[in-house]
């Protein structure tokens, strides 16, 4: 956004995209503010949750621009859950950017609308989306859809983002979980580590975001990744490295499923959710990768942190962080 001063509100706001997004917004001029469930009064963060109407509302308007990151991003939800959140909280906030008079609407839904299963690669935007049965593929399809309704009805100009696998300091899914899972012998990737991988970090992922914010990407849907895809185990042997152990472990696919899904049942009889399941297996086995020529064409996306030096910044995090 070249214009200064644009009223921002992110939901979701605490969460690690959207932190990166308002530290990049506010530097370049911009008012931020947000919703997240829990309060951050230094950081223009109402306590909320978007599923039900409240006074996290009201605090939106004004606002020139809402960027929905908030969502469940979990294989361990059921769809219920996964529904609640990612479809009719997602029509929530639409309704209150509507009625906070904002003008432009832009979305995080997930490469992973493509479905985990059998996609070209290469694949694009305009290929169909497929759900798979997996409540985070299907509810953020329907998150899609509910945001392009609006725009088709004129309510609201609505841009769709699809990040890519993003990683980076703070990122959970695939910064610190995986971390954690190898410390306790507990990552196992599935196709003899022979998946394809297609990390975005997260500074190029905010500078594609930034780039959507403008008119010309309006009822537009664009996928943001690195632009390369790479093997599991290439991407994950940085984490082994950062720890000093040999791996990434591997198996068959069938035989990392069987494993993932006995380990998982273990665990939750123990501890509750966790992601060692058949669904990450199966994801990590995927064979496509991503196109973003879309997003270089319309946006000017050009990514520019590859792996070596995403990798090596998201080290330095983790070792203040103590975690390797």
């Amino acid at each position: 956004m070249k214009v200064l001063n644009v009223k921002v509100f992110i939901t979701g706001a605490g969460g690690f995209i959207a932190r990166a997004l308002t530290a990049r917004l506010r530097a370049a001029g911009h008012t931020v503010g947000g919703v997240d469930l829990r309060p951050d009064d230094a950081g223009g963060i109402v306590a909320g949750d978007i599923t039900a109407d409240g006074p996290w509302q009201r605090a939106m308007t004004g606002a020139d621009l809402v960027v929905h990151t908030a969502a469940v991003v979990s294989n361990a939800v059921g769809l219920d859950g996964q529904w609640r959140v990612n479809v009719a909280g997602t029509r929530t906030v639409l309704d209150a950017a509507v009625r906070a008079g904002a003008t432009r609407f832009v979305h995080l839904s997930s490469i992973r609308a493509f479905s985990d299963l059998g996609f070209p690669d290469g694949v694009t935007e305009d290929h169909p989306v497929r759900p798979d049965g997996n409540p985070y593929v299907d509810t953020k399809i329907a998150g899609e859809q509910v945001v392009l309704q609006a725009h088709a009805a004129g309510e609201i100009a609505a841009t769709i983002v699809r990040p890519g696998d993003v990683y980076g300091p703070g990122s959970r899914p695939w910064t610190v979980l995986p971390v954690q899972l190898i410390k306790k012998n507990r990552f196992l990737l599935p196709a003899m580590g022979n998946g394809v991988f297609s990390p975005v970090y997260v500074d190029d992922l905010v500078t594609g975001l930034e780039l959507a914010m403008s008119p010309p990407a309006d009822g537009q849907i664009f996928t943001l990744t690195g632009g390369v895809g790479v093997p599991c185990r290439e991407f994950f042997g940085h984490y082994y490295r950062m720890l000093g152990r040999r791996g990434p472990l591997v198996a068959p696919t069938a035989a990392a499923v069987a494993v993932a899904e006995a380990m998982g049942r273990a665990i939750r009889l123990t501890g509750g959710p966790t992601e060692v399941n058949a669904i990450s297996m199966r994801y990590f086995a995927r064979t496509g990768t991503y196109s973003i020529a879309k997003a270089r064409h319309l946006l000017g996306y050009e990514p520019a942190i590859d792996l070596t030096e995403g990798m090596s910044r998201t080290g330095r995090w983790l070792r203040a962080q103590g975690l390797v």
